[in-house]
């Protein structure tokens, strides 16, 4: 095993960096240099497994996130190989590299963030990593330099699929959950989950002073894993339900808007989606 290291200087602040990293869709933008079509399926919380998987997804390699301060630091433990969406034992080839790892590290200074990454690898795949990961790097810096352009929010439970999509899914369910802060409600929701159909999930403060509708149209729609709609103002929401290690986990990846700020957007449909768990766990 032998152990390298790479480092980029990228004109951003240390938590634009590692969402530029981890977000759904950045981290699927910057890793095709290794493999167009790579992504990971996780919680992405640490000690929790994570799948890194190529194009199609039903292979790649099962690993642990083994450290995660966030905005500082995230490890991987890379455990053993994925096929046809299965473990498979460690064999004498992938011992070789069971338990390597695979870290980085951020740190800013004057609103440059230095991102240094050291891997464990096998001597014969050195030199392609040793070429690669300057790409994906640099990739990842032209990401975290210019504006953003979606943002990942996302939840696990222990709930199973069915009443996971169902509670997600159904209006009768939706109007409990789709609220940000307890000051505002759903009292009204419509949704006909279909390619080409619409949904419009009234919001409201709850004193009344204001309200509006919530609506898009779906373009695409795969019962139990995932769904794509266009709001009204044209930004696309992709929503996945991956089951890992008896967890579903749910992931939304939005286009943000351009009055509020990306802060201020992630910690509100972040706090819908807690609010979602929330009720699915103990009301649902």
């Amino acid at each position: 095993m032998k152990k390298i290291n790479f480092s980029i200087d990228i004109n951003a602040p240390k938590e634009k960096v590692w969402y530029s990293l981890w977000d759904d869709e950045n981290y699927q933008n910057w890793t095709s240099a290794f493999s167009e079509g790579s992504h990971a399926i996780s919680d992405w919380n640490e000690g929790s497994k994570i799948y890194f998987l190529g194009p199609g997804g039903s292979g790649g390699m099962s690993s642990k996130i083994s450290i995660k301060k966030p905005f500082h630091t995230m490890s991987f433990k890379h455990m053993t190989e994925i096929k046809d969406f299965k473990e498979l034992p460690i064999t004498k080839e992938s011992e070789s590299w069971s338990g390597s790892e695979e870290r980085y590290d951020l740190s800013e200074n004057n609103g440059i963030t230095t991102v240094t990454v050291t891997i464990d690898v096998v001597e014969q795949f050195a030199d392609y990593f040793s070429e690669t990961f300057p790409k994906a790097l640099q990739k990842l810096k032209e990401i975290a330099e210019n504006e953003t352009k979606s943002i990942t929010v996302r939840i696990s439970t222990n709930e199973n699929l069915e009443k996971v999509w169902d509670h997600f899914t159904k209006p009768e369910h939706i109007v409990n959950w789709n609220n940000a802060s307890d000051d505002w409600h759903c009292p009204k929701s419509e949704n006909d989950l279909k390619v080409g159909g619409t949904f419009t999930a009234t919001m409201a403060a709850k004193d009344g002073s204001v309200s509006f509708d919530f609506t898009g149209t779906y373009s695409e729609v795969i019962p139990m894993k995932k769904f794509v709609y266009t709001i009204a103002d044209g930004r696309k929401v992709t929503v996945k339900f991956d089951v890992l290690d008896n967890h579903v986990i749910v992931t939304e990846n939005f286009e943000p808007e351009n009055i509020h700020s990306i802060e201020l957007q992630r910690g509100g449909w972040q706090s819908i989606l807690d609010n979602f768990k929330k009720y699915l766990e103990n009301k649902g």
